[in-house]
Parts: structure tokens; sequence; C-alpha cells
């Protein structure tokens, strides 16, 4: 059975810097999309960033580009999200989520797997 669980959320301030990380089990996810998205309060799920496993094909949404970096550690089969230079705006609960596709996909349904989510609160 395939588990995702996401680590690293806090409380920060504007400018200050979070690296979440997602633990993934139950499967080898070679052959996996793996993504980030973030749900604020009253809002939509929203596509952050995503990567094939094999570390190609790296997506963002334009809000983040710059700020945000996607990577994987193959050995210890976790995913992660460096996000720098954050913002008050980027207020949400991030969950990683896993796609049994080769293409990169942003909408959520799209997706087969879900961690239960980590809280970030950017203060001002």
């Amino acid at each position: 059975q395939v588990q995702l669980v996401e680590f690293g959320g806090g409380l920060v301030q504007a400018g200050d810097s979070l690296r979440l990380s997602c633990a993934a089990s139950g499967r080898t996810f070679s052959s996996y999309v793996m993504g980030w998205f973030r749900q604020a309060p009253g809002k939509e799920r929203e596509f952050v960033a995503a990567m094939r496993w094999s570390g190609s094909s790296i997506y963002y949404v334009d809000s983040v580009k710059g700020r945000f970096t996607i990577s994987r550690d193959n050995a210890k089969n976790t995913l992660y999200l460096q996000m720098n230079s954050l913002k008050p705006e980027d207020t949400a609960v991030y969950f990683c989520a896993a796609d049994r596709s080769l293409v990169v996909r942003t909408a959520a349904t799209f997706y087969d797997y879900w961690g239960p989510g980590t809280q970030v609160t950017v203060s001002s």
C-alpha cells in the first residue's frame, strides 16, 4: 500500500526558508510523477510543482518559480520542496501526491495517492 507522509511545515516570517519532505513507501516510484500541491483556507487545491521520479520534466506554478525547488532522493525514497523567500501568500496546507503516469500533469484529479498534508504559515 502506498503511503506518503509530509514533514517540515511550520510558522516562519516572510523572507525565510523551509524545506518540506515527503517520505514515500509501499512501492517503487520510478514510473510515477511526484507532485506538491497546496490549499489555503477557502481556496481550491493548487498545483505547486511536480517532477518525474527519474528527475526529468520538472514543472512549477508561475508564482513559485525562482523561489521553490522540487527534488528527490532515490536512496531515501523521499521527495523534497525547498521553499525560499517565502511570502504570506504561500500560507497553506502543503500536500505531497503521486500520479501513476510518465507525463507530468498539474490537475489534482490525476493524482492517485496523497499525504495528509503539512501546514506552512508565513507571517508578514
